[in-house]
């Protein structure tokens, strides 16, 4: 019997700058760690499976740059019927995220 996902997911997107997709099929976004939280914009996430179509019936955050912090840690533990996507990414923002 296997373990399934781990607690903190088992693969990561390093260095996210721009909007990309993470993962085109469902999974589990657990944390974003904040290298740089950038200078305007904000940081949204979405249960998606592209990066077009994003919107707020399918946010799972989206945090303003000001409420950022380089060495945050955000745990969201969510899961995502679709897939992840970070949709924007706040001017010179500097981010990564764990998922399964």
């Amino acid at each position: 019997m296997g373990l399934g996902p781990q607690p903190g997911g088992n693969a990561t997107a390093l260095n996210v700058t721009a909007a990309a997709v993470i993962k085109a099929t469902p999974g589990t976004l657990f944390r974003v760690a904040v290298s740089a939280p950038g200078s305007a914009g904000a940081l949204t996430l979405n249960d998606n499976t592209a990066l077009t179509g994003n919107a707020a019936a399918n946010a799972i955050v989206s945090i303003p740059y000001g409420s950022l912090a380089a060495g945050q840690i955000i745990t969201l533990d969510w899961p995502c019927a679709a897939g992840i996507v970070v949709s924007a990414v706040p001017t010179g923002g500097v981010f990564a995220a764990t998922f399964s």
